[in-house]
């Protein structure tokens, strides 16, 4: 089994430590610990997980059998933890974004790649079935060449989500709704749709709340295969509303929203795939199933025993990460701008 350690013990360790249950029962992985450099962060996993806890990064990465370290602190330490771990010869899952920028999240990639160590990036809702069955609908053509491909990210935060110190500043997390949030459901536009070519933006900070990073953005999308599209992002929709992606082609469209695709091709009945969970993310952040999380977890450790690059590898983590730039760098100039 695939020896698995975790950095940063805070609000995603949930989803991750479920998965890795389950992949224990199925003999795949075994948890070797876990390390934050806070100790009521360690007590607290210590206690609700009946886990071990390491004082320190060396110490849990000099523990027996530890092949891979889920790195799940803010953006900001991502790439210091990423060097150390990938120094020590371990593989690394590394929670999104990659890092605050997108130099920093290919210097991230970087390092893995001098040290010979598999990366992969959490972008878990790539595996759930409905987004599978969407990706291989588009990539085999069903729905023709495509024409409109938008997303909308229509959430509500409250006020204790905020109250952690540091979040919603760019000191911690580098950025706002589009880099903390809406980040997963835009990747997974530009995993199906493909990249961008060009953006137009405008971003800006509601005022609801005590930050310094954007909670509202919209941007024009036009993508390299010449498809356009819109962006809507937002944590001020009270109550909050399942994330959605929409897609029109010449042979027919697509909806998705949260886990739920409605299919609807040309000539054929309507297709639906239904999910685990049908409101996202819209009001609590962790509102989904782990069940992509265990897929996403163990498909990484296939790819680490068969030697191999994983599906989610980090290097697919930087086309969100230059979208992102772009969409702010516009809403900054009130011009378009190309990628």
């Amino acid at each position: 089994m695939i020896g698995i350690g975790i950095v940063g013990l805070g609000m995603a360790t949930k989803p991750h430590m479920l998965a890795i249950r389950d992949l224990r029962a199925a003999g795949v992985a075994r948890l070797v610990g876990g390390f934050s450099p806070g100790d009521a962060r360690r007590q607290a996993f210590a206690t609700s997980w009946d886990a071990p806890v390491f004082g320190s990064l060396e110490a849990l990465l000099a523990a027996p059998g530890l092949d891979l370290v889920l790195v799940l602190t803010p953006p900001g330490a991502h790439l210091p933890v990423a060097r150390a771990v990938a120094a020590a010869g371990k593989h690394l899952l590394v929670e999104k974004p990659l890092e605050r920028t997108a130099a920093e999240g290919a210097a991230l990639v970087q390092a893995a790649r001098e040290a010979g160590v598999a990366l992969g990036v959490v972008f878990q809702h790539r595996f759930r079935p409905a987004a599978l069955r969407l990706k291989q609908a588009v990539a085999g053509g069903e729905l023709g060449t495509l024409l409109s491909c938008s997303a909308s990210i229509r959430w509500w935060r409250d006020a204790a989500y905020f109250a952690q110190p540091g979040r919603g500043m760019k000191a911690r997390d580098g950025g706002g709704v589009l880099l903390t949030q809406a980040i997963h459901t835009l990747d997974l536009l530009l995993h199906i749709a493909g990249p961008l070519s060009r953006v137009g933006a405008l971003a800006r900070t509601s005022g609801l709340r005590a930050i310094d990073t954007e909670d509202m953005a919209a941007a024009a999308l036009h993508f390299a295969n010449g498809a356009i599209g819109v962006l809507d992002a937002t944590t001020v929709a009270e109550p909050g509303y399942p994330e959605r992606i929409e897609i029109a082609g010449t042979g027919g469209s697509a909806s998705l929203v949260a886990e739920r695709l409605e299919l609807h091709m040309k000539g054929r009945e309507p297709e639906i795939v239904e999910g685990a969970m049908a409101g996202g993310g819209g009001a609590d952040p962790m509102a989904f199933d782990h069940g992509p999380h265990r897929t996403m977890i163990a498909e990484l450790c296939a790819a680490i025993t068969e030697r191999r690059a994983p599906l989610n590898d980090g290097a697919t983590g930087l086309p969100v990460l230059h979208a992102i730039e772009a969409i702010l760098r516009s809403a900054e100039l009130g011009a378009f701008v190309d990628l």
